[in-house]
């Protein structure tokens, strides 16, 4: 059996596969599907120099927190990566809507993020 966890239209769903033996065609069977739980905030996010700029870094697509390349206090141009998200095995660079200096990080490596939620901040 596999595990696998599926977004569809924003529903983040746990789906089990089992593989099948022999003839390489698996029987057909009901599938094992359970509706996760609500992502919810980070218990603990990293803590922000200064509180939140005005500038918010949003998630393009749903994925997952893959690496942050910015850290707080660090200027950024327009177009620097600021987090890395991976979304269907790919790594999706989240960058700098404009000029500015990076006042929070809201995010940690392995947290699944929404499409449109709120990465990081800039002043």
């Amino acid at each position: 059996m596999k595990n696998y966890t599926i977004t569809v239209n924003g529903n983040v769903y746990d789906v089990v596969v089992e593989e099948g033996a022999g003839s390489g065609v698996a029987p057909v069977a009901a599938p094992v599907v359970k509706k996760a739980a609500p992502v919810a905030a980070p218990a603990a996010k990293p803590a922000a120099a200064g509180g939140a700029g005005s500038i918010k870094v949003e998630a393009g697509a749903a994925g997952k927190v893959f690496k942050i390349e910015a850290s707080v206090g660090k200027a950024v141009k327009k177009g620097d990566a600021v987090v890395i998200i991976e979304a269907m095995k790919m790594e999706i660079p989240v960058v700098a809507p404009e000029d500015g200096t990076v006042a929070s990080i809201d995010v940690a490596v392995g947290d699944a993020i929404e499409a449109g939620a709120v990465l990081a901040t800039l002043n």
